[in-house]
């Protein structure tokens, strides 16, 4: 992989001798995120300077041009072994799942696109669903970066059974009843317990949950990102309005959806309970240094 771990002991050792320990150990987390996100950071700086820059007399329309740029970042994340090909496989599987939501949420009218494209179906333009696997690709580059562990974590099959009520339930409830407060509620049951091990310097610990709602706060501002720079509009909403922080919520279950689907292909930092079949390649938390 190009991200060697030479380089980072070599940044590592760089900042811990200029700065007080906390305080190192600090920008470093800040830094490796940022590593980590590289795909959607890219993909919301596009969003922001097209937002700035860009005519409609141009002969590519903003949203294809997004489009294009994502379609590049993916690219060049495989070809300088960015991402792992198995990776980007459930990347793409989430990028699938993200746009089949689109294309129901945008014929619902809960949101909408302004802009006109040519890479556009059913009223979406093509590039959102890079949104979605943005997200992947950081959850799975975030694993492999701290080389995080996941300890105790829940039978994978009850995992899998609360990803799809999660995403079945973003259809639903536009015809029955919202359950979201209960899956709210079996997101903490289910991985309250688990905790998230992960090394910086030294190797740290926080709760699962906490890890989601604290992303998911940070997703919510992005969101707000593609909002103000009226990439999309939501429904009762004008153009350059906040969105709600209720969509916070909704980007903090959709983390699980998305947490279980990289967990399809990435299983060694499992620490599964009652899996005799993970027993044996599961690694225990390493000691802080």
């Amino acid at each position: 992989m190009f991200e060697t771990k030479t380089f980072e002991k070599s940044l590592g050792r760089g900042v811990r001798a200029r700065l007080p320990h906390g305080l190192a150990e600090f920008i470093m987390f800040g830094l490796k995120q940022g590593w980590a996100c590289l795909f959607g950071g890219l993909l919301l700086i596009a969003v922001i300077c097209t937002n700035a820059i860009w005519d409609d007399a141009w002969l590519i329309a903003r949203y294809d041009a997004l489009f294009a740029f994502a379609v590049l970042i993916q690219a060049a994340m495989l070809l300088f072994r960015l991402e792992t090909f198995n990776e980007a496989k459930v990347i793409l599987l989430f990028h699938a799942t993200g746009t089949a939501m689109e294309f129901f949420k945008v014929s619902a009218g809960s949101w909408g696109y302004p802009e006109d494209a040519v890479f556009m179906v059913m009223g979406v333009p093509l590039f959102s669903g890079f949104m979605y696997a943005s997200v992947g690709s950081y959850i799975a580059r975030v694993i492999r970066i701290f080389d995080m562990r996941f300890t105790p974590y829940p039978p994978f099959w009850m995992t899998a059974v609360l990803a799809v009520a999660i995403y079945v339930n973003f259809f639903a409830h536009h015809f029955v009843w919202d359950v979201r407060m209960a899956l709210f509620a079996a997101t903490v049951l289910m991985f309250g317990r688990t905790r998230i091990y992960f090394t910086v310097g030294g190797t740290y610990w926080m709760p699962l949950p906490v890890a989601a709602l604290l992303a998911s706060f940070f997703l919510w501002i992005a969101e707000n990102i593609g909002t103000l720079t009226g990439t999309w509009v939501y429904a009762g909403s004008a153009e350059f309005d906040w969105a709600s922080i209720s969509k916070m919520g909704s980007w903090y279950l959709l983390l699980y959806v998305s947490f279980v689907t990289v967990t399809l292909v990435i299983r060694d930092p499992l620490d599964i309970r009652q899996s005799r079949a993970t027993q044996g390649r599961s690694r225990k938390p390493r000691q802080s240094r």
